[in-house]
């Protein structure tokens, strides 16, 4: 099948497969001919849809956020529910330095 045809069969702009393919993504292809046709197959274009909705969350249950349950914070990172921020101290040699703002 044809880039053209195989964007049709998908829904797709030739531009959008030839993209896919420069950057080695989107359905596999291959070339054909003495010209080096680019060219789909058919059965790979149906396992490349369902591999697509197999990597969505949306048609995976097994993929959706919503059916994990989260994951409990370590109390290690915070207290009695605050995040502890240090507060940033002048070294030595930055006390001497101009550029640190006096207090």
């Amino acid at each position: 099948m044809t880039v053209k045809a195989a964007a049709d069969y998908l829904g797709l702009s030739p531009h959008t497969l030839y993209v896919w393919r420069h950057r080695r993504q989107g359905p596999p292809s291959f070339h054909m001919g003495p010209r080096g046709r680019v060219m789909y197959r058919v059965e790979a274009l149906d396992a490349w849809v369902r591999e697509q909705e197999q990597a969505d969350s949306r048609s995976n249950p097994a993929l959706d956020p919503l059916s994990v349950r989260p994951q409990e914070r370590s109390a290690r990172f915070t207290t009695a529910g605050h995040t502890l921020l240090r507060r940033r101290t002048p070294s030595p040699s930055s006390q001497r330095s101009s550029t640190w703002p006096a207090t």
